[in-house]
């Protein structure tokens, strides 16, 4: 191993999850939204009042869960923009580092394209240091480093003591993988893009064979780091006799972005029953594909019963197995949604329920007259 790719993987070598950044159209109902019914709290505010004159952002918390909600105050923002071209979505996937500079000067030698260089902000509850590069799309990573600041999320930010509570708490625990949907015959390009600025390795790939149905079909590469903390999932569209999922996001949302979010918890059972019951709207499984569940992916802890009626699906790996469902749409644009997973030892992605769930989309898809 060479110098500089030793000090590169070493600028990087404790990269963890910070927070998911979204620019919306309205913030203050977004983030009621994400508490009433996905059980966050609203624990800190940006705005007019703490000197932002052209932005309003609230924090949402749930356990190492931390999702921004951003509006723009004014029509020319660049934020108003964005939300205009894009809809609600995901603008910033923030990495939690140890140097943002070197971080920062690490991705950068390695061919990521800088947006904002390394800046310290602090305030009376100490200091941070952000920096940040792009992505696909419009989307960015910006660098965190926090271990010098107390306060209740970053400079700029203030304490917000009310706000929505969910009737259910699902207790959602962290983010496991975030998903990128990329255009035509551009997954190897961006898979490389990790490789190179961070040093990311392929985790797993599947191609139209392994996710297709009778009508559309994609390929994915998940890359990943080192410690296999932080993983993000790459999708392209494949050709196929119908508009796949992965083309109608394309045109939704306008180009490359996150299409979701995978989000951990420890008990998906409660998780889920918690989150209908707060009205959050998931996709259905077919009730065949639980006909002999336990003979395809072995003997499992939950009741097949409860999982048909849940909708839960379920995998199996080497390692162990995992059960995941997927919800629908968080906002009329058919762009980001939510994946709930837990995982009793498996690394696996649900290659097995590829077929159950694409079909599942499809069925939307043909509902929104865009199949």
């Amino acid at each position: 191993m060479s110098t500089e790719t030793a000090g590169r993987l070493s600028a990087l070598e404790l990269l963890d999850w910070d927070h998911l950044h979204f620019y919306v159209g309205n913030a203050k109902q977004a983030a009621h939204y994400y508490a009433t019914a996905f059980g966050f709290e609203i624990r800190a505010y940006a705005g007019p009042e703490t000197g932002l004159a052209d932005r309003a952002s609230y924090l949402l918390v749930q356990n190492d869960l931390r999702f921004v909600m951003t509006s723009a105050l004014h029509p020319e923002s660049p934020i108003a923009r964005h939300v205009a071209a894009h809809g609600d979505g995901v603008h910033d996937v923030a990495l939690r580092v140890s140097d943002a500079r070197a971080a920062f000067a690490a991705t950068v030698a390695g061919g990521a394209r800088a947006v904002s260089p390394p800046e310290e902000t602090s305030d009376h509850f100490g200091s941070a240091v952000l920096a940040t590069i792009a992505t696909y799309g419009e989307t960015v990573h910006t660098f965190v480093e926090r271990d010098r600041y107390k306060g209740p999320f970053l400079p700029g930010f203030i304490a917000y003591a009310a706000g929505a509570r969910a009737t259910a708490a699902p207790k959602l625990n962290a983010i496991d993988h975030c998903v990128g949907n990329v255009g035509w015959n551009e997954m190897d390009l961006w898979a490389e893009y990790y490789r190179s600025a961070f040093s990311f390795t392929p985790l797993v790939s599947f191609d139209d064979s392994d996710i297709s149905t009778e009508y559309t079909a994609l390929r994915s590469i998940v890359m990943a780091d080192a410690r296999r903390k932080v993983k993000f999932p790459i999708n392209e569209p494949a050709k196929g006799l119908k508009r796949s999922q992965i083309e109608e996001y394309l045109d939704f949302y306008g180009g490359a972005g996150v299409q979701h979010v995978a989000i951990a918890t420890d008990d998906i059972v409660g998780a889920v029953r918690a989150l209908r019951a707060n009205g959050v709207e998931f996709l259905e499984t077919p009730g065949s594909y639980y006909d002999g569940l336990e003979s395809r992916v072995g003997h499992i802890a939950e009741a097949t019963g409860v999982l048909r009626e849940l909708s839960i699906l379920v995998d199996r790996d080497d390692l162990g197995y995992m059960l995941q469902i997927f919800t629908k749409p968080l906002q009329d644009r058919p762009t980001l949604f939510f994946e709930i997973i837990q995982r009793r030892g498996s690394l696996s992605f649900g290659k097995g329920n590829f077929k159950a769930l694409f079909v599942a989309i499809e069925e939307e898809q043909a509902k929104r007259g865009n199949l």
